[in-house]
């Protein structure tokens, strides 16, 4: 079980920054990355300030600057999303990955474990498949991405596709019940070193447009509706019954009939407040140990939820059994 000490540090107000692996640290080189991708240019402007940016408020200059990142930084060509699906910022994906990295390490004897036979279940991986792409480029990790949208599935699979270095490294699985997170996609005699997960935040769609035009409108853009429109999305992304905070309950309860299928099981926690009903349901689940990893970019922190059900001896055990190595 996990103790109360353990619950008060989780909660200890830390000055997140982006990890130090992480490659997108300072500024954008904007023309640089124009160059990767000759689209962006045309959405770079010089503001007040004299400094060339974005407006990252702007889906399709979002999106033509993560092609670029993608390719600049990951070697990933021909990366497309469908109109209205969620554009992730590549910077704060990354940094998820990097953590994970550590927290894998922390049962490795401090070593971090790269090679294809480290396995990673992505719960909702989208239509923009950045997770996998992220997590493969930089420790070689092998992914099954999962999905209760198909066509998000499969505009992951074409990207996948359209590079042919993930041949093989990352799969997916359709989740056919919205009410389920691993029941579906999960087998009782699979092991999974963790699963990763950016929960949908908000309880409903109009929720979400509601939040998206007030940030708009406070940045001073006209007709916000229409903007957050392209945000908004055709798939639950970014919503879903109960938001943020029932969709980690939903997880935690069911981690626990696959407490011997995954080793870490992790997910992005957006709202502090989701916490101490996270920690009550992991008690009641009988968590061994639980993590938070903190994480922030600018103004933005967040935080990964992390736990397990192994004591320390079984995750040695667990990575010495499949034999994973530092390259």
């Amino acid at each position: 079980m996990p103790t109360k000490s353990i619950k008060r540090n989780a909660k200890k107000k830390t000055k997140a920054k982006l990890h130090p692996r992480n490659k997108h640290q300072g500024r954008y080189n904007l023309q640089e990355l124009s160059i990767k991708n000759p689209d962006l240019k045309s959405f770079i402007f010089v503001n007040d300030h004299e400094i060339e940016t974005l407006d990252f408020a702007d889906p399709e200059a979002v999106k033509a600057l993560n092609k670029a990142l993608l390719l600049h930084y990951y070697g990933i060509k021909n990366w497309e999303i469908p109109q209205g699906y969620l554009c992730p910022p590549i910077p704060g994906r990354a940094d998820y990955i990097h953590n994970i990295a550590d927290l894998l390490a922390t049962s490795n004897k401090g070593i971090i474990p790269k090679g294809k036979q480290v396995k990673c279940l992505d719960i909702g991986i989208g239509a923009n498949c950045v997770y996998p792409l992220i997590g493969n480029s930089e420790y070689g990790w092998s992914f099954v991405g999962a999905d209760i949208d198909e066509t998000a599935i499969a505009s992951s699979q074409k990207i996948v596709v359209a590079n042919p270095q993930l041949d093989g490294k990352i799969k997916f699985r359709h989740q056919p019940n919205n009410k389920n997170v691993f029941v579906g996609v999960l087998e009782l005699t699979e092991r999974f070193h963790v699963t990763i997960c950016n929960p949908p935040f908000y309880a409903s769609m109009a929720e979400a447009q509601a939040k998206a035009a007030k940030k708009l409108s406070n940045l001073g853009k006209e007709k916000a509706e229409e903007v957050v429109a392209n945000f908004g999305g055709k798939s639950k992304e970014v919503w879903c019954y109960g938001g943020e905070g029932k969709f980690v309950n939903t997880m935690i309860e069911q981690s626990k009939t696959y407490a011997n299928s995954c080793l870490w099981f992790t997910t992005l926690i957006s709202n502090i407040a989701h916490l101490d009903a996270a920690y009550k349901q992991l008690d009641y689940a009988g968590a061994f140990d639980i993590k938070i990893l903190p994480m922030g970019q600018g103004s933005k922190v967040s935080r990964v939820l992390a736990w397990t059900f192994q004591t320390k001896e079984k995750q040695e055990a667990w990575m010495s059994t499949l034999q994973v190595t530092e390259k």
